[in-house]
């Protein structure tokens, strides 16, 4: 099982290289960019759980990247440690006022920073800021997130996504499987709102089969139905030739259905919500009223 998803952004080969095979020797999923703009794309595709990050960039500075990550809400939570040649007072206190988590020098002590990646990974997922598994921000965070709701005065949605029958796939393919539903699930996520979604845009993996966004997308129906029609078209690559071609699977000699999406959503465009409690209910009974026969049409409560 891996440790965490780690990105690497340097344009030094020679370092990348050796960090990428010292780390995914320690058990971890690691990607390189060579430079920010790409960082930033794999970023968008891939929430990593920690990223490494080069100051001196071809393309654009460390503290660019590092902004740009702090200000975008989907990307605001990854732990983030500076790896520069920069050493002075200066150059720290900018990266760490930027939002950056820690800071080595070149040249640096591997185990070192084996460690430092370690206690980041490690201190989000015990503050239950991070699920290890889809990258995506957690209760805690969802919570935060949703208590700032209240108080903003933007017309914003609330999207309540729930795989069916993804316990039984679990069962029946193990959890090694279910872990790259989840993460499939972060990514698909991710390119529908890079579609339709706004840079304000919140997701989030309230556990197990159970995903939340908060879009302030006009367009929140487009976002469910594209959600909805990408997820029946792609999950099926996680499925064995014979279960897609029957159209279910065997769980202890009795059929279940493929796994499907189904989506419920609440907008503050016509309404005002007393509590986040409100909010979270009036969703999940709009996903529940929209799933029958383990189809899952758009249920929307405006």
């Amino acid at each position: 099982m891996s440790k965490g998803r780690i990105l690497v952004v340097e344009d030094d080969f020679d370092i990348s290289n050796m960090l990428k095979i010292y780390f995914s020797g320690q058990g971890y999923e690691v990607q390189v960019a060579p430079r920010g703009s790409e960082a930033l794309s794999l970023t968008r595709k891939q929430l990593p759980q920690l990223i490494v990050l080069d100051i001196m960039l071809p393309d654009m500075n460390g503290y660019d990247v590092c902004r740009d990550l702090r200000s975008t809400t989907r990307t605001s939570h990854i732990p983030i440690i500076f790896l520069t040649q920069k050493d002075e007072r200066s150059d720290k206190i900018a990266g760490l006022e930027l939002g950056a988590d820690d800071y080595i020098t070149k040249p640096f002590d591997i185990e070192e920073l084996k460690l430092r990646v370690k206690n980041q990974i490690e201190r989000s997922e015990r503050d239950n800021t991070t699920d290890p598994n889809s990258g995506l921000p957690s209760s805690l965070l969802i919570e935060d997130k949703l208590r700032d709701l209240m108080r903003d005065e933007r017309t914003w949605s609330y999207l309540d996504l729930r795989m069916t029958s993804y316990e039984a796939f679990k069962d029946v393919y193990g959890f090694v499987a279910g872990n790259e539903v989840l993460r499939f699930m972060a990514l698909l996520i991710g390119e529908v709102l890079d579609a339709l979604g706004t840079p304000d845009d919140f997701v989030g993996h309230a556990g197990g089969d159970n995903f939340v966004i908060i879009s302030y997308s006009p367009r929140s129906e487009a976002l469910a139905e594209r959600l909805t029609a990408r997820f029946a078209e792609d999950i099926q690559q996680h499925y064995s030739f014979i279960d897609r071609e029957r159209g279910f699977m065997m769980k202890e000699n009795e059929k279940v259905p493929l796994m499907t999406l189904a989506v419920g959503v609440v907008s503050n465009a016509s309404r005002k919500f007393a509590d986040i409690r409100e909010i979270t209910e009036l969703a999940a009974e709009s996903r529940r009223r929209g799933s029958t026969n383990d189809i899952a049409p758009i249920a929307t409560e405006w």
